[in-house]
């Protein structure tokens, strides 16, 4: 029988897997505020990992304890929960993020003792049992839609010590009982900022909120809530987190992609390579995603024409593009459009104004959030 780690030595080597992560120490508030929480209690007894063929696979506590524990203290997101949709699709719909990243975003939001936090996303509630060491469980509210994820939580909280205000609702609406807040954390990603965050976050207050568009899942906005009702920050390059089921996609990319002679295009030639706008370039990806909104990706290698396919769509408009790769030369690619929208020639234009502006890494975009009616809009900029 394995006995159960000592989790000192185990939080001890993933503060220094962290350390190497940020390219500095952990800091000194945050260490104590890790070892205080141990990981391991809000971790389900199964766990999914990614299985190295683009899945996940389940490391079961009973049966593989070792297993089990290292990948608790590991630098490293989890899946601790999947859903399954009415075609038999399953999908993680729930994680335990990546501690360098839970890090990384205290770190951004410059918590002190007293201050009233609101959490977006309570998930396992680490992050919520984090918050509440740094600034007095009272001072915090943490939300969830799912109630089985928020009963979860509150008895990992209650094991921890921890007990901050647990409320199951939809946080695309804050929670208004407790409002205003000092500062107002996500941990799902958004598209549109809720106007209800920017209203309930005081003068001054920071947002920390993980980024998504169609194109390009990833970023973290920094911003601080103005005077005059506006936020404004910057992005940050790290955070990749599911999408807030509020603002959720209902209907697949390949929905929206037409069966064969369903429908004629325009065709045309291109010289702008398909992977320099959906390839590892990240800041290339971001700078597309922040101009050319609503235009989702995907790579298709089972087309049976050409080697490599790039499918481009926007469901709303019901338009469409693809971008193929024979195989042999790089020089060109031939391009099919469909619909309201020429979203190649979209992309392709927001590729050529990024390469203009000396390639922006995601550091260099500036965001305005501005109420509108009842949401935000958004305002993107690279200053000089």
């Amino acid at each position: 029988m394995t006995s159960q780690p000592d989790p000192g030595e185990a939080i001890g080597g993933l503060l220094g897997e962290i350390a190497g992560q940020l390219g500095q120490p952990v800091p000194a508030h945050l260490q104590a505020a890790l070892r205080a929480v141990p990981r391991h209690l809000f971790l389900p007894p199964t766990l999914w990992l990614r299985d190295g063929n683009g899945g996940h696979e389940p490391c079961d506590r009973e049966t593989t304890p070792d297993r089990w524990w290292r990948a608790a203290y590991r630098d490293a997101p989890l899946v601790t929960q999947f859903v399954e949709s009415p075609d038999g699709h399953r999908a993680p719909s729930s994680s335990a993020s990546m501690p360098s990243v839970v890090v990384r975003m205290l770190m951004a939001l410059n918590t002190r003792p007293g201050q009233a936090v609101l959490e977006i996303g309570t998930g396992t509630g680490f992050n919520a049992a984090l918050l509440s060491f740094l600034c007095g469980a009272e001072h915090v509210t943490t939300l969830d839609v799912d109630p089985e994820l928020t009963r979860r939580a509150q008895q990992a909280l209650k094991a921890s010590g921890q007990q901050p205000d647990v409320v199951c609702a939809d946080g695309a609406s804050g929670w208004l009982p407790n409002a205003p807040y000092d500062r107002i954390i996500a941990t799902c990603a958004v598209r549109t900022v809720p106007l209800p965050w920017l209203e309930q976050t005081v003068t001054d207050g920071l947002l920390v909120i993980p980024w998504d568009t169609p194109w390009c899942n990833f970023g973290t906005l920094v911003a601080t809530k103005q005077a005059n009702g506006t936020a404004e920050g910057t992005l940050a390059p790290y955070g990749t987190f599911m999408l807030m089921r509020a603002q959720q996609v209902e209907a697949e990319l390949r929905g929206a992609i037409p069966h064969e002679g369903q429908e004629e295009p325009e065709r045309s030639m291109t010289e702008v390579s398909p992977w320099a706008v959906a390839g590892n370039d990240l800041d290339a990806q971001m700078y597309i995603g922040l101009r050319v909104p609503g235009a989702w990706h995907v790579w298709d290698t089972e087309v049976d024409e050409v080697h490599t396919r790039l499918w481009l769509a926007d469901g709303r408009t019901s338009s469409w593009a693809c971008v193929d790769y024979d195989g042999q030369q790089t020089a060109t690619f031939s391009v099919a459009q469909y619909g309201a929208r020429k979203l190649w020639d979209e992309v392709t234009g927001a590729y050529e104004e990024y390469v203009a502006a000396g390639r922006p890494g995601v550091r260099r975009h500036r965001l305005r959030l501005i109420p509108d009616g009842r949401s935000t809009r958004l305002e993107v900029s690279v200053p000089a």
